[in-house]
């Protein structure tokens, strides 16, 4: 793909607020999109190009629906806000995603896995679970979000761009004043080498200069070493790799006896059931989660039936 067109691919990303993660997403799937015609310019092509791509995914590939449908929204949104070139979404429907219950642990369970972590993932494992955040919130807390006087989490830029305001355990709040003392002295040091700056959302480092270099704007969790920012060039501590707590939360699954496939999603997944279970209804429950619609929500509902549609079985009668 010739460069311009991925710098301009980049730029309308960036111009709509997408995150860098689904910028080299997209990047990557109009890369693969133009590979997969012989490098032919996208201009030069339309629906049926886009639907043989589609389905040399699914066919040849054998991609998930999500995955596929990710690909779609890439394409789309190159034809869309670079080339100008509207593409008819009905003759390019999307891939249903299949309707599956989501994997819930008991309050033993979730114990027995958080028991078999330490330090910071241990930590963000507890936020998980006792707040219910996505694996993402939870990496991208910053100081300032974490409210010791309300006992509060307020969750910044959900899914949709939504704020909103979580419980905060009362279990851990000695462990995340201890973190946050940790944050602080891991500041002080990167100030005192010259360093300190963290990334800000949108324009707040042009319309407060010295905020990036305030600690209530660190990351709660920061990452070990200091990287250099892919958009500004700017080398600044960025949050802890999503990916290091994902891969901590399954080995102590595994070590934990668990017999389930548990991830950092699970934990979420068995907060919003342990609240249905202990009472709580199903708005409060929707508006914790940060769902749009109570419909996703209500999927956690069939978690709580006694076995198929809370029929008994005739072995047991």
């Amino acid at each position: 793909m010739a460069k311009k067109l991925v710098d301009h691919l980049r730029q309308a990303l960036r111009l709509k607020h997408y995150s860098y993660r689904t910028e080299e997403a997209y990047v990557d799937w109009a890369r693969r999109f133009i590979l997969f015609h012989g490098k032919r310019h996208p201009a030069e092509m339309g629906a049926p190009e886009i639907q043989a791509f589609l389905a040399y995914l699914a066919q040849e590939r054998n991609v998930s629906a999500s995955t596929q449908n990710q690909a779609l929204s890439a394409i789309l949104f190159l034809y869309r806000e670079v080339l100008h070139k509207e593409i008819d979404p009905v003759v390019l429907p999307s891939a249903k995603r299949p309707e599956r219950l989501p994997t819930v642990l008991t309050r033993d369970e979730v114990l027995r896995l958080i028991n078999h972590l330490d330090g910071t993932h241990k930590l963000a494992a507890q936020l998980l679970y006792g707040s219910g955040l996505r694996l993402m919130e939870c990496v991208r807390l910053r100081v300032k979000d974490i409210d010791f006087a309300y006992k509060t989490i307020t969750v910044r830029d959900g899914k949709g761009e939504k704020d909103r305001v979580v419980p905060l355990p009362d279990t851990i709040v000695p462990d995340l004043r201890r973190q946050i003392e940790r944050v602080r002295l891991l500041h002080e040091e990167d100030l005192a080498a010259g360093y300190g700056d963290v990334y800000l959302p949108y324009a707040l480092e042009q319309k407060y200069p010295n905020a990036a270099r305030e600690l209530i704007w660190q990351y709660l969790f920061p990452a070990y070493k200091r990287s250099r920012d892919p958009r500004s060039g700017k080398e600044r501590r960025h949050h802890l790799d999503p990916s290091g707590l994902q891969r901590a939360v399954k080995r102590a699954a595994q070590e934990a006896g668990i017999q389930k496939r548990a991830t950092c999603h699970t934990l979420r997944h068995s907060f919003a059931t342990h609240l249905l279970q202990a009472g709580y209804d199903i708005r409060t429950v929707q508006e914790l989660l940060g769902h749009k619609d109570v419909r996703t929500t209500m999927i956690y509902t069939h978690v709580l039936q006694r076995g198929g549609l809370a029929v008994r079985s005739p072995l047991d009668m």
